[in-house]
């Protein structure tokens, strides 16, 4: 009986997952359910622990500037030590604001995240957050959402086009449910972790928002993210301030994330017990506390602050600073938490600042230093971020107040412009230019990536000794087809190499030189670049630019191996061509079955399928695919035990399918079709 009914879902959910729109907006619909109850108990998992640690929950400025300094510093020390230790020992991705890691999942790995992040995220951050480290719940909301968006499409067994998807939807459902804004959640997902605005992909990211934030409503109530003061142009000669707060939030963009990576950078020279540097970042958190508990954890209540226009104007400029320096140390030392509520800080404190300041020149004649706090903070994150259509939008779905959008525009367009020409790459795309990604030019380097040089490496390579004569090196030259020789020492490491440009000049009066010239009058010692087994692919291409020659492989000083420009660029081609056929899937025929055509090729189509349960652990020869289907499997995208990554692999006979694995199959429509329902 279990066994029928078992059989009626899947075939149920097979004939449901052919119709592409329906099958996905339901997802989404899950995952904007399942992403708001994340959002919601996020929040209240900081404010258990905030009550736990504190003794009080919510607004804690003046809480905390009343207790003991050693309570002050303890907390924080304490938050560290077990952040420290849930990031090191259980999910390293969980470390930092977490936007970047869910930007390069989609990029890189085709929108797979691993199942762990939504629980080690949520544990690491909330702890971060509500011991006092300075950092935002956006950004850990943000992976949290998106990982489990992507933990039920890997469970689902869907293809990378439509597993981005749905990481672009929990995403958006994590900041339409935090900010109670749905437009601004679903722009969100699309311009900065998507980028793309395909209708295919923004109608169930804008299904899985409106869920999200429907979630938060009844939870929270319908009420904005923060006390927005009433607002109004005084005078149409009030943009040119605005505009003024555009350039001072540009400048302020800049130093923020300057400040960031430079604090990360310090960090990581630093050879220490991670859990240690935490724990480091929790004591510095701590002596903050004891002049500036504003700049503790969201700082939602110093903002509302701001707004309503009750901070002075030289304690404005100091937050500025500090909350600065603040997430720096929390997110540089490896604390977990986002940076997103910081920018609106820090906007806040710089808007405020403008804001007194333009009051005092023309009192009366401005709005008030609130509305400039207000404006301010989408400046500041549209700077940092850029990404001013999703920080005009969340001011404005805060306000619900269509005048703020003249000055909200101004500021924001010219702080994001100033912010990209002082600096290439947003506050989350730097991470991963930093890493050799950059998702707006295109990513081909990446796709060797993951691959080891060991993969191309030549093992039959020659060596000759620093003592080897002229006739014999030309010898060597003319034999093999190598145009570069690597000469070692007795102990077979490596001293330099002799390219085919340091023997053409004395080539011409070998005679004469045959008993002067040896290996080492040739060989050049310095100048060329070397590698090792388990280096990178990404980082030969690098090289290969300003390095034609055959490059050396070696393993504590040992030549080992080498590898031929030729080899690697090869292999580039098969992987950019192994990417283009999966990218290729993206089209639909009927709203069915996603394929890709050939081009020249007369009704022959190339398909992505998940494997039936019941080919598992049979090889293509036993199954005989072609026979049956009159299909061409081309590549097999085969998990790895305890990974969640699927690898390419070039299928033979004897390739063992296993329940997980995705067959690239190729052969006409119908056929294509007929293997899929089967």
């Amino acid at each position: 009986m279990i066994q029928q009914i078992t059989s009626i879902f899947h075939r149920l959910h097979s004939d449901l997952r052919r119709t592409e729109h329906i099958y996905m907006i339901l997802i989404a619909l899950v995952i904007g359910l399942l992403g708001g109850l994340c959002a919601v108990g996020f929040r209240e998992l900081i404010s258990i622990i905030q009550l736990s640690v504190w003794g009080k929950s919510g607004n804690l400025v003046d809480h905390i500037s009343n207790l003991p300094w050693w309570w002050k510093i303890g907390i924080p020390t304490l938050g560290g030590f077990f952040v420290g230790i849930i990031i090191h020992y259980f999910a390293r991705e969980a470390k930092g604001h977490g936007v970047p890691e869910v930007m390069e999942a989609v990029a890189l790995r085709g929108g797979r995240i691993r199942p762990r992040i939504v629980f080690a995220k949520m544990i690491a951050s909330g702890i971060c957050i509500a011991t006092g480290g300075s950092a935002g719940r956006e950004g850990p909301i943000v992976q949290i959402c998106s990982s489990l968006g992507s933990t039920i499409g890997q469970w689902l067994k869907l293809n990378e086009r439509r597993l981005r998807t749905l990481v672009g939807c929990g995403a958006a459902a994590g900041i339409a449910a935090t900010f109670n804004a749905p437009v601004a959640g679903a722009l969100f997902a699309v311009e900065i972790i998507l980028g793309d605005f395909g209708v295919h992909r923004f109608s169930p990211i804008v299904i899985s928002s409106v869920m999200a934030t429907v979630v938060s409503r009844h939870f929270l109530g319908d009420v904005p993210a923060f006390d927005v003061p009433a607002y109004s142009l005084v005078s149409p000669f009030e943009l040119f301030a605005y505009a003024l707060l555009g350039i001072v939030s540009g400048f302020i963009a800049v130093a923020f994330v300057k400040s960031l990576y430079g604090f990360e950078d310090l960090f990581d020279r630093i050879s220490l017990y991670p859990p240690l540097k935490t724990i480091i970042g929790g004591v510095i958190i701590g002596l903050i506390a004891l002049v500036f508990p504003q700049a503790l954890g969201v700082g939602y209540e110093t903002i509302n602050e701001a707004m309503s226009g009750n901070v002075v104007l030289s304690l404005l400029l100091i937050l500025v600073v500090i909350k600065i320096f603040a997430v720096s140390i929390t997110i540089g030392s490896g604390g977990s938490g986002g940076i997103f509520a910081p920018s609106l800080f820090i906007g806040a404190m710089a808007g405020g600042v403008v804001g007194k300041v333009v009051n005092l020149l023309w009192p009366g004649a401005v709005a008030s230093p609130g509305a400039y706090a207000l404006v301010g903070m989408g400046a500041v994150v549209g700077a940092t971020t850029h990404a001013p259509i999703t920080a005009i939008l969340i001011i404005f779905e805060l306000t619900n107040d269509y005048k703020i959008i003249l000055p909200l525009m101004i500021s924001c367009i010219i702080a994001t412009i100033l912010a990209t020409k002082i600096q290439v790459g947003s506050i989350y795309t730097i991470k991963l230019l930093r890493r050799g990604l950059d998702i707006f030019k295109g990513h081909s380097i990446n796709v060797m990536q993951d691959l080891k040089v060991e993969t191309v490496m030549k093992k039959d390579f020659t060596t000759i000794s620093v003592n080897t004569q002229l006739m014999s090196i030309i010898s060597h030259f003319i034999d093999q087809p190598a145009n570069a020789l690597f000469v070692v020492d007795e102990n077979n490491k490596l001293c330099g190499l002799i390219t085919m440009d340091e023997i053409r000049p004395v080539m011409v009066d070998t005679q004469s030189l045959q008993s002067l010239l040896i290996a080492k009058d040739l060989m050049i010692e310095h100048g060329f670049p070397t590698f090792s087994p388990d280096d990178s692919l990404a980082d030969v291409m690098k090289h290969l630019g300003n390095h034609i020659y055959d490059v050396p492989v070696l393993r504590n000083g040992e030549i080992v191996g080498s590898i031929w420009p030729e080899k690697v660029i090869a292999r580039y081609n098969t992987e950019i061509f192994k990417r283009d056929i999966a990218s290729g899937l993206s089209s639909t025929i009927n709203g069915n079955l996603p394929m890709a055509t050939i081009p020249g090729a007369n009704n022959i189509r190339i398909a992505e399928i998940p494997i039936s349960p019941r080919f598992s652990g049979k090889t293509l020869s036993e199954i005989g695919l072609r026979k049956r289907f009159g299909v061409s499997v081309i590549m097999v995208k085969h998990r790895i035990k305890d990974k969640e990554e699927l690898v390419d692999t070039i299928p033979t006979a004897d390739t063992i399918l296993e329940s997980g694995d995705i067959v690239v199959v190729m052969g006409t429509e119908k056929n294509l079709v007929k293997f899929e329902r089967d």
